[in-house]
């Protein structure tokens, strides 16, 4: 391949984008929220908003990821590290749409969170937000810093309680954006300051929801635990242990599969998809680009009565401690899973086994979330420098994992 066949960047992959295509499916409906005045011909007009078109076309920016120094130009973003992530992305995310208990695979699982972080900030939502988080001038410093936090989010998300909701039984089905990871937060309103331009709510505020859909009936809803206990408390609250780069385990048997939504909820979430794109949808038919059409109501806090993306809490222990052995021989009652291990308040103790092997836990399917600095064209000096020049303005600390 020459390099130009890697400077027409997908920021949605097209291997995901045909997940939300019905079968013989070529083309979809691709829906421009902004479209553009342009005046060739000293005429001028708006471009169509609504458009069909099929994945080559969609989602896509020349030279998004390609850098620049002087005039050398480089695409080993797009080709080793953005290739590497879209390789395991789609075994990560079709384990996840037919997850079925007790499977518990846990290289899928780390697959996918990686897939998922990057996911959030490759786009050109994300990567707006990366270019105010590091104050940087550089868009070949956005593309570093991109890869050096690629797992931001993976901490957070695997404490979370998993949903993995179906839409089967609707005629109406999922619809993607041009920023395919939507958080939502009921208490942050999209003209709110939480939310404009580029801007989402926070993951760690305790009310924010992460709705990433896996394919046309299936979508996965990660929820903060401490919302779950309370969902009356403040939204913008932050949820216990908020650290970013951490370890985190993950509990397999929690994850949450039996819920089928009505067609109603569907529209709710497809809008909620809707209201925090950046400015491009696309669906397979196309009412399910307009859901507002068919709701009686957007108030943006009321949807299911402001518990619709909820998991069922009576599948949930409030309250839980488990035993996890180590490699090194050790074991450790731990607390509950968004308490840090070793802070005060978490119920937390370690003691050597004497035969110096790893604990057993058969009950349980756990899995760390692994940690892994960036990699690709850029050299891992430059990449550490990058880490470094935005140590003190994000306060991230390196993960451990």
């Amino acid at each position: 391949m020459s390099p130009t066949d890697f400077r027409h960047n997908h920021y949605v992959p097209e291997w995901y984008q045909r997940r939300f295509m019905r079968p013989g499916q070529t083309k979809y409906f691709y829906l421009d929220l902004k479209p553009e005045a342009v005046s060739p011909s000293g005429h001028k007009y708006k471009r169509r908003e609504l458009l069909h078109w099929g994945p080559a076309r969609c989602f896509a920016q020349d030279d998004l990821y390609t850098v620049k120094w002087g005039s050398v130009e480089n695409v080993d973003i797009e080709k080793f590290f953005f290739g590497k992530i879209d390789n395991s992305g789609p075994a990560a995310i079709d384990y996840f749409s037919n997850f079925k208990h007790p499977s518990a695979d846990g290289s899928k699982f780390n697959d996918l969170m990686t897939y998922m972080s990057v996911q959030k900030l490759r786009t050109p939502k994300g990567l707006a937000w990366l270019n105010a988080v590091s104050k940087s001038k550089s868009r070949n410093f956005d593309l570093l810093f991109l890869q050096s936090i690629r797992d931001v989010y993976c901490a957070i998300w695997t404490e979370c309680i998993w949903q993995i909701a179906d839409a089967e039984q609707s005629e109406t089905k999922f619809i993607i954006s041009d920023h395919p990871v939507t958080v939502y937060n009921r208490g942050c309103f999209p003209l709110s300051d939480y939310c404009k331009e580029f801007n989402d709510p926070d993951i760690r505020y305790v009310a924010t929801h992460t709705l990433f859909p896996l394919s046309l009936d299936k979508l996965l809803i990660l929820t903060n635990l401490a919302w779950v206990r309370n969902p009356y408390q403040s939204e913008t609250k932050w949820r216990p242990n908020p650290d970013l780069f951490r370890p985190a385990i993950f509990n397999f048997t929690k994850i949450q599969t039996h819920r089928s939504l009505a067609e109603q909820e569907i529209r709710e979430i497809n809008y909620i998809i809707k209201r925090r794109a950046f400015r491009y949808l696309a669906a397979a038919e196309r009412d399910w680009l307009y859901p507002e059409k068919f709701l009686k109501s957007t108030h943006w806090r009321n949807f299911g009565d402001g518990l619709l993306l909820m998991p069922e809490p009576r599948a949930i222990h409030m309250g839980v401690r488990f035993t996890l052995g180590t490699k090194m021989g050790r074991m450790m009652l731990l607390g509950l899973t968004d308490t840090n291990l070793g802070r005060k308040g978490t119920k937390t103790r370690s003691v050597k086994r004497r035969n110096g092997g790893l604990l057993s836990v058969s009950s349980w399917s756990l899995q760390r979330s692994k940690g892994v600095c960036g990699e690709g064209a850029i050299s891992h000096l430059a990449a550490r420098a990058a880490r470094k020049r935005t140590a003190k303005s994000i306060m991230l600390k390196e993960w451990s994992g």
